[in-house]
């Protein structure tokens, strides 16, 4: 027997790799001392930092794959990917330094891994930060015909007296918020079932709400958040940062709370995106659970002193800033009023 009869296409798998060399390649700096194909990517700490501190976080883009299979467009999740890690390392105040992926699948299709690492790559470029290594596995039988998962960690880097932890959060800070793009990365096996299963809707259909078909709005690029922190760094002492992932605002935000404080979040203080209107609506979805599943148009969350209040701008580049709640004595609890 040979390990193609067992479902494995070893040639496949290294014509994938030739053809990401070139685009893993444009994210690199100085920094990497690596090449590709080594068992491990070598990445050297940047030259300038006192006491810094290695932030890591490894993720998924979840079932947000099943859209993209569906739609055959592959040129977005790996930038969800990257983004996505890049603001969950970015709440504690970190720099990404390099980012490396896991794509993992039942048949593998070269096409399919290009796309994808072209948005990888086109991510970590955006954000500063290097694709040093990856992983295709083909694995038929745990994942059927090309059926495909899709997973990364990142280091980021930041000054330890520079940590963001939320431990100086107290009772009259104010939380400012940055819009997310959609969906993000959270929340898809509701969506899809609701969509395609409930109402029958296929990816190539128009949604008048949306504007746009059923797949140009659940595949909407998970936003970074890298380049309006850093510049609102520059303009008042950030608190707290939240990145609203899975459980919404209700489960991320207590994340950051420290003892003896919670927080208040005002609906109406901000525009909820089209998409979750027109969920909660044909869905009957109860309040509770929407801001429990999905991020409601938050994409991230500030918590400034109230000092600091008219130092935070209207607009960071090309993103509205929304005031939209308070922090209160409380239970490390969020109340949606």
């Amino acid at each position: 027997m040979r390990y193609r009869e067992s479902g494995v296409n070893i040639d496949k798998a290294s014509e994938a790799k030739k053809a990401i060399a070139r685009a893993v390649r444009v994210t690199w700096s100085e920094n990497v001392l690596s090449e590709i194909g080594q068992f491990g990517g070598l990445y050297r700490l940047p030259q300038g930092y006192r006491d810094p501190v290695l932030v890591s976080s490894v993720d998924g883009v979840g079932t947000k794959v099943l859209v993209a299979r569906r739609a055959r467009r592959y040129d977005t999740v790996g930038r969800d990917l990257v983004n996505h890690c890049v603001n969950d390392i970015l709440v504690q105040g970190a720099k990404p330094l390099f980012f490396l992926d896991y794509i993992a699948s039942g048949e593998l299709e070269a096409e399919v891994v290009g796309e994808i690492v072209k948005g990888l790559s086109a991510a970590c470029a955006e954000n500063g930060c290097a694709l040093i290594g990856g992983e295709t596995a083909e694995m038929p039988g745990l994942y059927q015909g090309s059926d495909f998962d899709l997973a990364g960690s990142i280091v980021g880097v930041v000054e330890r007296e520079a940590i963001i932890d939320g431990s100086r959060i107290e009772p009259g800070d104010l939380v400012f918020a940055l819009p997310s793009t959609g969906l993000h990365t959270n929340g898809y096996s509701l969506a899809r079932r609701l969509l395609f299963e409930e109402l029958g809707l296929s990816v190539g259909d128009r949604v008048e709400e949306f504007g746009c078909t059923v797949a140009d709005e659940l595949l909407k690029v998970h936003r970074s958040y890298l380049a309006p922190v850093q510049e609102l760094q520059c303009l008042v002492a950030i608190k707290g940062l939240a990145h609203i992932t899975g459980g919404g605002v209700v489960d991320n935000l207590p994340r950051i709370l420290p003892a003896g404080c919670a927080a208040a979040i005002h609906t109406g203080s901000w525009p909820v995106l089209p998409v979750f209107r027109f969920m909660q609506t044909k869905g009957s979805v109860s309040d509770a659970e929407m801001y429990r599943v999905f991020n409601m148009g938050l994409g991230m969350l500030v918590v400034v002193g109230a000092v600091d209040e008219r130092r935070v701008p209207s607009r960071l580049g090309e993103l509205e800033v929304y005031r939209v709640g308070e922090i209160v004595k409380g239970d490390r609890t969020v109340g949606i009023v």
